[in-house]
């Protein structure tokens, strides 16, 4: 939704068509299927024109390419505020599906990569900074064009080792209370992965980059829960398999709520401060 999910007049439309597409691909990831097809009902406004519209499609369509699927049709209407609203239609093997609810007190919790540099990528559409090139670039990609997790959610979701997995879409602090939850349990965060990119925004910002990698959102890294006694060969497969570590956060607790217990940080309760979408 224009002025709330992307500004139409400050973000290039083909990369709002890309994180579009990205969100839905990520939610499809984040049950261990691979995607089939898609519609899209996009709502028109007077903001914009069609030349904005084709530039949109392009980065949909790109990106479903991409990653192998076909947009089928959807519908088109005018509206006060434009809009996209992307269904996707994915398959997954019965034995392979994965929920959010399948976590159980002593699982390990894991992403699959640092977190933190949407955010710092979205402090760059607010503001100039002085940063290194490789930096704001690594920011400004990870905002604008996110790669959703499909390679990854699939070759986790064939594991019996792999218990529970969403996409950490909403921030760490949201989304780990949402698995937690939802698998009737509590967790303990030990460690939050922080991208360099986020360091380094945060950094000449000003800001928190741990605040960043736990709140900010739209990563679209999965969040995993994984048997403890697995969790150690898991990891280094998957670290010989993508190039990059599985990046262990925390556990499941059986006693209900979050907590934070990470090195040279006060403990403390963990209350969720991500994207909330029913808050006014």
């Amino acid at each position: 939704m224009d002025g709330v999910h992307f500004a139409s007049d400050a973000m290039n439309p083909r990369d709002v068509g890309h994180r579009a597409m990205a969100a839905n691909l990520s939610d499809v990831a984040a049950m261990g299927a691979r995607p089939v097809l898609a519609t899209i009902a996009l709502g028109v406004s007077d903001a914009i024109d069609e030349d904005w519209i084709l530039a949109c499609y392009r980065g949909l369509d790109a990106l479903a390419r991409a990653n192998r699927t076909s947009i089928v049709g959807g519908d088109i209407v005018r509206a006060q505020a434009a809009f996209l609203s992307i269904t996707i239609v994915g398959e997954v093997r019965r034995s392979n599906l994965k929920r959010r609810s399948g976590g159980r007190p002593g699982h390990v919790l894991a992403t699959t990569g640092p977190l933190g540099a949407s955010r710092a990528g979205l402090e760059l559409t607010r503001r100039s900074l002085d940063l290194d090139d490789a930096a704001r670039a690594a920011a400004e990609e990870a905002f604008a064009r996110p790669r959703p997790r499909l390679a990854e959610g699939t070759w986790l979701a064939a594991s019996g080792h792999v218990h529970a997995m969403m996409d950490c879409s909403d921030g760490l602090s949201t989304d780990l209370g949402r698995l937690a939850s939802a698998s009737g349990c509590g967790a303990t965060v030990e460690s939050v992965p922080i991208a360099p990119a986020a360091a380094a925004v945060a950094a000449a910002a000003g800001g928190d980059a741990f605040d960043y990698a736990l709140n900010g959102g739209e990563d679209f890294e999965l969040l995993v829960a994984v048997g403890a006694r697995a969790f150690s060969h898991l990891a280094q497969r998957f670290a010989v398999r993508f190039g990059r570590p599985l990046e262990r956060v925390g556990t499941l607790d059986a006693e209900p709520g979050l907590r934070l217990r990470v090195p040279e940080m006060e403990p403390r309760d963990l209350k969720p401060r991500g994207w909330d979408h029913l808050a006014g």
